[in-house]
Formats: structure tokens, C-alpha cells, sequence
């Protein structure tokens, strides 16, 4: 289970109980109570969709709720990895470790789970054969330990900010090597985990390794217990897979898709609530100096695409629906990105880039995605969930932070004004990416010395 679930609800010894959040010596007794019946016949429980914070997708929850034999067949090859990954976002993270995995330990067999269906068919999708997707069990102790007899890992490995404390506690007892790869803590988060430290130092004094992606997620993770000693440092694994991805085809399908001319483009992927005003005022002043500009919105969550349209038409403006450019051509200025898995791609016909998430206090968004086309970022001051690439934009001079909108519009049309200087950021922000080359496979090389430290225990 998620922190951030946690969190929520521990708030004293008997909803630990009702919860199924047990400390080690209840989780060790004979029959522990199980919060939610099971299904009879089945390895995995099922439980209301409404107990989770960070969301269970539909698939996790009707989709096959146990390991049948023929999957189980499927996971050949020593040692035997399980990664837990949530959704898209930690898949992502998964198929570069995944793809490292594999180079330095070619006789592995790897599981892979999520709990999104969103994330299981992404992980089908990039992986195929590579791994075993499975949608992961919930955190409750019969039903991790059901999932465990099935699926028998050497290792077990989380992703990111995922701690599933029954979950770890049953490794744990069975003697199965933990590890949190790719780990960070941002600045947002550390004040509510600090609220269930006792839980924390508790459950991280079980996990094996932390292999986090920077000096203040080490920091950070010390400070809510995990022993120094497990702690290493091994950059984000996230941005592997964007090194070499860019494919010299697409700018020029992309730009025959919007209906380029030469025109300025204006991106600004990953927008938030609120955001898009923000953004329509700036296109506004933009405009004023470049009236050809093209604006792509790409809102976060593409169930809002409505919305957003509705918002662009009473700021007086006309725009389409990416979708309705497979039959019609663009005439509008502002075009809404409605479909999933096209931004990375849009990103290549950008003039100027401006990620969300960061004009409104929500922490930011990707920010290195743009920096694969060598395309100048902007971004707001709200950019806690994506300190260290930010940091590293900075520190190579690859970013642009601005206050708030009029200081974004101001930016946008010097930098639209001197495009050789926006040519030069795009350009650093390149090497800023290209700086975290070789992250996954130093989180691997951690956890190959944890297997052979187990080898070395085991003979």
C-alpha cells in the first residue's frame, strides 16, 4: 500500500488492525484477521475501490484476481525478480531496469506487476516477452501471501515511493531480498510521511536496499528511518529510456499532422486544473508579437479535453481536438492533445515548451521529456516532484523557471525574438538528459551484488 494511502489512515493501533497494517509480531502469528472475505478459488482478495488514494484502476480490481498455472509456467529462468510498478509512470522506470536486467543477468526471469489497467497494457505493450505483467495483489497479509506461494520470487523490488507494508513484512519472514529502486521522496511528501515515521523505520528496517536517485532522496529517507548502511545513490532511472529515443521520421509527421508551416509552436504538455487560463492569457500576449503561433494543450488528464475546449472558446478563441485532425486538417491556433502517448512525439515540432503542473502548487511534471528534441523548458516554481531534474536542467543550463504567467509570456516571445538562444538551451538541455545516462544499469549493478551477497549466504 502507498504512503500517501497510509497516511491517511493510521491514525491509531486498532485501524492498523482493521486495516490489515500490522506490525511484525501480529503478522507472524498463526492466523491473522483478514480485513476483507477472499474469493474462494482464488490467490488475490478483492476490496472497494474507494480505500485507496492513489487509485485502483478498474483492471486491478476485475480483472484476474489469481495467478493461474499456465501463467505461472510462463516464469522460467534464475533468479527469479519480481518489480512492483503502479501505473504508466513506473513502468516506464521498470523497461529500462528491465532492459538492464537482462544484459547483466540474462538467465533471469522477471514478473512484473501493476495496479492500474492502464499501466498492465502499457507494460504488455513495451515489454512483450521480456517479462510476466500480472496485476499485483492488495496489500492485505492472506492475499500477499497467496501471491508470494505463487509466484515464488528470489527478489522482490519496488519502484519509486511504493511501500507496501505487509507486502515487505512477508518477504520478509520468507527470506526474500527487498529492494526500493529508483527511490525518491519529494519535498512535498516528506512532511506527511514524517506523521508515520514509527510505521516507516519499522517497515524500511526489513527493506534490503534503497537505490535512490539522489543525495536529498537518501537525505530524505535516512531521516524517516531507513538505516544508512542500505542507502546508495544511482541517478533516475526514468530518463534512460528517452536517451536515443528520438526517431529523425517524426517532426516531420508530426508537423504534417498540426499543419506546420514554420510557424512558432507553443507546447504546454501535462497542464493542470487552472493551468489552462494561465496558459491562454500567455498565448494571448504571445500573439500580440508572433500571430501565427500555434498552441498544443496537452492537459495531464485527457478526460478534461472538454473542459478545456469549452474554457478556449469564452476566452474567444477557436480550437480542434487532436483527434479530429485524422480526418479534417487544422485551421484552428489552438489544438487540445486528447489522446494518450503522443506528447513525447509533440513535443519534436515545439518552437518553446512549457511543462504544468508548476504554475499551480502540484509539484510539477516531467520536465526532461522536451530536453529529447533539445527544446528549451519552462516551468513554474512548483517543480517538488521533479527536484533533481530540475536541479540538473539548471545546473547544465537547460531550464527556464518563471514566476507566473506574465513572467512565461515575457520569456516565451524573447526567446521566440532570439532563436539561437533558445537553440542553445535545447542544446544543454540535451546534455542534462544525457547526464543520467547509464542510471539503471548502476541501480541493477546494487542489485546484483544483493543476489550474490544471498548466493554467498546460500553455499
Amino acid at each position: 500500500m502507498p504512503v500517501s494511502w497510509i497516511g491517511q489512515y493510521v491514525r491509531n493501533d486498532r485501524m492498523r488492525q482493521r486495516l490489515g497494517i500490522y506490525s511484525e509480531s501480529l503478522s507472524n502469528a498463526p492466523n491473522p484477521p483478514a480485513p476483507f472475505p477472499e474469493r474462494e478459488g482464488g490467490d488475490i482478495i478483492s476490496t472497494p475501490l474507494s480505500v485507496s488514494g492513489r487509485g485502483w484502476g478498474r483492471g486491478a480490481l476485475i480483472a484476474n484476481r489469481y495467478y493461474s498455472e499456465s501463467l505461472i509456467r510462463q516464469i522460467s529462468g534464475s533468479p527469479r525478480i519480481w518489480i512492483h510498478a503502479v501505473s504508466v509512470g513506473e513502468v516506464g522506470v521498470a523497461t529500462a531496469v528491465i532492459h538492464a536486467l537482462k544484459t547483466m543477468m540474462p538467465d533471469c526471469a522477471i514478473v512484473l506487476s501493476t495496479t492500474t489497467m492502464q499501466g498492465q497494457n502499457c507494460a504488455r505493450h513495451k515489454l512483450g516477452s521480456m517479462a510476466v505483467c500480472i496485476y499485483a495483489p492488495l496489500d492485505f497479509p492472506q492475499a500477499v501471501r497467496r501471491a508470494l506461494s505463487a509466484i515464488r520470487p528470489d527478489m522482490m523490488i519496488f519502484l519509486e515511493t511504493e511501500i507496501w507494508p505487509n507486502w515487505l513484512t512477508e518477504c520478509r519472514r520468507r527470506g526474500i531480498k527487498t529492494a526500493l529502486m529508483n527511490g525518491r521522496i519529494s519535498v512535498r511528501s516528506i512532511r506527511k510521511y514524517l506523521k508515520i515515521k514509527s510505521l516507516l523505520t519499522e517497515v524500511f528496517g526489513g527493506i534490503d536496499l534503497f537505490s535512490m536517485i539522489g543525495e536529498e532522496d537518501a537525505k530524505r529517507i535516512r531521516l524517516l528511518g531507513a538505516p544508512a548502511e542500505k542507502i546508495v545513490i544511482n541517478g533516475n532511472a526514468k530518463y534512460e529510456l528517452l536517451i536515443g529515443s528520438e526517431d529523425g521520421s517524426i517532426p516531420e509527421k508530426m508537423a504534417r499532422v498540426y499543419h506546420v508551416c514554420g510557424q512558432p509552436v507553443f507546447v504546454a504538455g501535462s497542464t493542470r486544473n487552472h493551468e489552462e487560463e494561465i496558459i491562454l492569457e500567455v498565448y494571448r500576449e504571445i500573439l500580440r508579437v508572433f500571430p501565427d503561433t500555434l498552441l498544443i494543450i496537452a492537459p495531464r488528464h485527457v478526460e478534461r479535453s472538454d473542459r478545456i475546449g469549452k474554457l478556449i472558446l469564452q476566452h474567444g478563441f477557436a480550437c480542434q481536438f487532436r483527434t479530429q485532425l485524422n480526418q479534417t486538417p487544422r485551421t484552428a491556433p489552438i489544438v487540445i492533445l486528447n489522446t494518450i502517448g503522443e506528447l513525447q512525439a509533440v513535443y519534436s515540432i515545439a518552437s518553446v515548451v512549457f511543462c504544468g503542473g508548476s504554475l499551480v502548487p502540484l509539484g510539477g511534471q516531467n520536465i526532461m521529456e522536451p530536453a529529447v528534441w533539445e527544446k528549451p523548458v519552462f516551468y513554474g516554481p512548483s517543480t517538488e516532484d521533479f527536484q533533481d531534474a530540475r536541479l540538473l536542467l539548471e545546473k547544465h543550463g537547460g531550464g527556464v523557471m518563471v514566476k507566473d504567467g506574465h513572467d512565461l509570456a515575457q520569456k516565451i516571445i524573447y526567446y521566440l525574438s532570439h532563436p539561437e538562444k533558445a537553440v542553445m538551451i535545447g542544446k544543454c538541455a540535451k546534455q542534462a538528459l544525457l547526464h543520467q545516462k547509464g542510471a539503471a544499469a548502476r541501480h541493477v549493478k546494487a542489485i546484483c551484488h544483493l543476489t550474490e551477497l544471498q548466493k554467498s549466504k546460500l553455499y
